[in-house]
């Protein structure tokens, strides 16, 4: 979980440089395990444009998902449940 300090951090830095609605681009670094990826995938609705890239070993993917946000404390809240899953690499 995100600290609250790091929150408005981040909901500050997002206001300063999008305009909402928004595209926004995650990027989450994990272990390619079936049930930690379904549980990133889980957090976005079917429509989310998602890319895998798997590591040159194989050993880790690397999943960027695009949706149209509507605030930056949207954005907060998605990274804040991802943040929840043990494994997962928030970029």
């Amino acid at each position: 979980m995100l600290s609250d300090e790091a929150k408005d951090r981040l909901r500050d830095r997002l206001n300063e440089v999008h305009e909402w609605p928004s595209v926004y681009m995650y990027k989450f670094v994990l272990e390619p395990e079936a049930a930690r990826l379904n549980a990133v995938l889980a957090l976005f609705p079917a429509e989310s444009e998602v890319l895998r890239r798997y590591s040159a070993g194989g050993k880790y993917v690397s999943v960027t998902i695009r949706e149209v946000m509507m605030n930056a404390e949207d954005v907060v809240v998605r990274y804040d449940q991802a943040t929840s899953i043990q494994g997962v690499i928030v970029l």
